[in-house]
């Protein structure tokens, strides 16, 4: 039975006038603005699609975004005939696929050379206010791209551009430079249950 009597209804309301104190204080506290630094890593599915839904967010604040694809290789994803068809976007399929797939190194390493290097001309133009690099911690994984030259080229950006890394296994140097990291957990997924990549929640 719910115990609706009046002294719980009078905690309650103490409780959330607390909580309302704690959250108001934390709010005035954070009086910075700055171009964010986000890794979304992690076996769990969903990264991307919460990169994609921060796209969707700063477009409806007006907002010029760019996407830049690595490693799927593919052009027939839901995300990228949604968002190439808006304007202020700008979108780049920059990998030929995965590693099994094209189970070439020397190639797969130029491939990400040359993709970062148009991600590069991405993070010095100050009209894109937040870029989503998709499936990036790959080509660092790999060996493909130096980190180093990453975080050099992160760190020199506009300073009120916002920067979207996704990918399994983020290194630590990336994890340190971000300003917020969020790990997706693997619980369980359809895949390991033979069913295949659906459209409009895999593709």
């Amino acid at each position: 039975m719910t115990d609706s009597t009046p002294d719980r209804a009078q905690r309650h309301q103490k409780r959330m006038q607390r909580k309302k104190e704690v959250i108001d204080a934390a709010i005035a506290r954070a009086d910075q603005e700055k171009g964010l630094l986000l890794v979304l890593t992690g076996n769990g599915k969903g990264k991307s699609s919460s990169a994609f839904g921060m796209l969707a967010r700063a477009l409806g604040h007006g907002m010029h975004v760019g996407v830049a694809q690595f490693i799927k290789g593919r052009s027939d994803t839901g995300e990228e005939a949604f968002f190439s068809n808006q304007s202020n976007v700008v979108w780049h399929v920059l990998g030929e696929g995965f590693t099994w797939d094209t189970q070439n190194l020397a190639r797969d390493t130029e491939t990400a050379q040359q993709g970062w290097a148009i991600v590069q001309t991405m993070l010095q133009d100050p009209m894109l206010d937040l870029i989503v690099l998709d499936e990036l911690t790959y080509l660092l994984k790999y060996g493909w791209l130096d980190l180093s030259v990453v975080l050099n080229d992160l760190n020199n950006r506009p300073p009120m551009q916002h920067v979207v890394i996704t990918g399994r296994a983020a290194p630590d140097g990336l994890c340190e430079a971000a300003d917020t990291v969020t790990e997706m957990r693997d619980i369980k997924h359809a895949f390991r249950s033979g069913i295949k990549a659906q459209k409009g929640i895999d593709l």
